[in-house]
């Protein structure tokens, strides 16, 4: 079983290695561009492979790990709510359908369980309880924003847009994040919590930036 569980590992560090790389190009290449979807269709099948081989891990004899399952559930709907927010146009469709819906439910599922966990943690002052709400709380507003849109992504145009460069970028944040918490074995709460804000404060920035440049926007479209 430990060998197998070793493999799996492997398995799931190359392919989280593979996301970390076609991310960080992703983000360095230019918006919309041939470069740009080519890396970011090879980052969301990595994260994506990476992330199922670890829910499977985090449910194995010895290796139970309530967090990790729910952080690779939190990756997995960050990949597939960024792919979705593609077709959230007009001229696409005129509507959110049952795969969007059912994408941000189970991940507002997912966070009502980590906040469960996390408060009920910090009430007993259960270690690392702070991330539980932290993350919770993070993919709760994330959630719930996707219905925001799914009722107005008609007439707010560069929605689709918005929601695809936070989701994105979120999901190479979890891709940092692992490399600094299991590839070089930092594994503090601060860790864990700085690349979500450092990722933040480039998604607010890129966000004013797109309201700004119009061009841009066009040549996305």
């Amino acid at each position: 079983m430990e060998e197998t569980i070793k493999t799996l590992i492997y398995i799931h560090a190359f392919f989280g290695g593979v996301g970390l790389i076609t991310g960080l190009i992703s983000v360095a290449v230019k918006k919309g561009g041939a470069a740009h979807k080519k890396m970011g269709i090879i980052f969301s099948y990595a994260m994506v492979i990476s992330s199922l081989i670890s829910l499977v891990i985090a449910r194995m004899p010895g290796h139970e790990n309530t967090f990790l399952f729910l952080i690779d559930i939190f990756t997995i709907y960050l990949i597939l709510a960024g792919n979705r927010a593609l077709t959230l146009r007009s001229k696409i469709k005129q509507q959110a359908d049952w795969k969007d819906k059912l994408i941000s439910a189970t991940m507002l599922l997912a966070s009502v369980g980590m906040l469960c966990l996390g408060l009920i943690g910090l009430i007993q002052q259960v270690a690392n309880s702070v991330l539980y709400v932290f993350f919770g709380g993070f993919g709760a507003f994330m959630s719930i924003r996707d219905f925001q849109l799914f009722k107005s992504f008609k007439e707010k145009k560069n929605g689709w847009l918005v929601s695809h460069l936070g989701r994105m970028v979120g999901a190479l944040i979890a891709s940092v994040t692992a490399f600094l918490v299991a590839g070089i074995q930092l594994g503090s709460t601060l860790v864990w919590i700085t690349p979500t804000i450092i990722g933040t404060l480039y998604i607010i920035y890129s966000n004013r930036a797109l309201n700004k440049n119009k061009v841009l926007r066009a040549d996305l479209h």
